[in-house]
């Protein structure tokens, strides 16, 4: 892990320069010098790389290739837990509800925090199948997001690199997670027992997570098919500020370093923004 560490200060050094070269006030964290970081950080890098990062506080973002569709992986379990609580919000169905023996709660459960591909069919076919969940995301005018098959349809099927089914582009993946964090689709308890849920998750220690500081709060969910690697969710910056981040990666090598390096320079952007603006602040007091 020390390349990527080393990568990640060298990063930041970049982010910092950018920071300084525009004013630091509340709504001057543009996205724009958030995009040459990224870009910067992912051009000689094999592989591909969607990325989108949303503040959830005032609304800018950030994204390099975020309107291409990119496999979506395990990460379309957020949309099919989120469509579940939802019917659980309209008095359809209870976490209680046994769904092949098991409580819904409890199947969620290893669906999120686990991935386990099994319990996610099985949630999966008690909704109605991949055409509920579309029928959801569209109902919430949430575009961009496709969704084909069952993960054992997934999973028997190749070529995912040059997938067209079961695709998200950053911006609509980044979108489904704004609404999930705002209310919009999902009710407080409902909302809070999710990312519970996606802050336990135990697939996704060398991605998201990985270069963060220690303590730091993170809410996420992996995909993983051959030659895709993903990881979006939430990170809750020092100040209490939340921020939505997307990472899709296909091909190439050192997918999940890359990820872990693109999440720590987002971390660092809005911090050193954060702190800035807090100077300038005081300065003008």
């Amino acid at each position: 892990m020390r390349a990527p560490r080393l990568s990640c200060l060298f990063l930041s050094s970049i982010a910092a320069s950018v920071l300084v070269a525009t004013p630091a006030t509340a709504d001057s964290i543009a996205p724009t010098g958030l995009e040459r970081v990224l870009s910067l950080l992912v051009a000689e890098r094999s592989g591909d790389y969607g990325i989108a990062a949303l503040d959830l506080r005032d609304g800018s973002t950030a994204s390099v290739r975020g309107d291409t569709p990119f496999p979506m992986a395990s990460t379309v379990k957020i949309a099919i837990a989120a469509a579940y609580l939802a019917d659980v919000d309209q008095g359809r169905r209870t976490l209680s509800d046994m769904i092949v023996g098991r409580p819904a709660a409890k199947v969620m459960e290893l669906m999120i925090v686990h991935s386990d591909n099994q319990a996610t069919d099985q949630l999966l076919a008690a909704l109605g199948g991949p055409v509920a969940i579309q029928q959801w995301l569209s109902s919430h005018r949430i575009t961009g997001i496709r969704m084909d098959r069952t993960i054992a349809q997934l999973l028997r099927e190749r070529g995912h690199l040059a997938d067209s089914k079961d695709v998200a582009t950053p911006i609509a993946m980044v979108t489904l997670l704004n609404k999930l964090d705002n209310g919009t689709v999902l009710a407080a308890q409902s909302r809070q027992f999710l990312l519970e849920l996606m802050s336990r998750c135990q697939t996704g220690t060398r991605r998201i997570r990985a270069l963060l500081p220690a303590g730091t709060r993170v809410e996420d969910k992996t995909g993983t098919l051959d030659g895709i690697t993903n990881d979006v969710g939430f990170i809750t910056m020092p100040d209490g500020r939340r921020v939505a981040i997307v990472v899709f990666a296909r091909g190439g090598r050192d997918r999940q370093p890359v990820i872990a390096e693109v999440s720590r320079a987002i971390y660092d952007y809005f911090a050193d923004s954060a702190r800035n603006a807090l100077a300038l602040f005081m300065q003008m007091r």
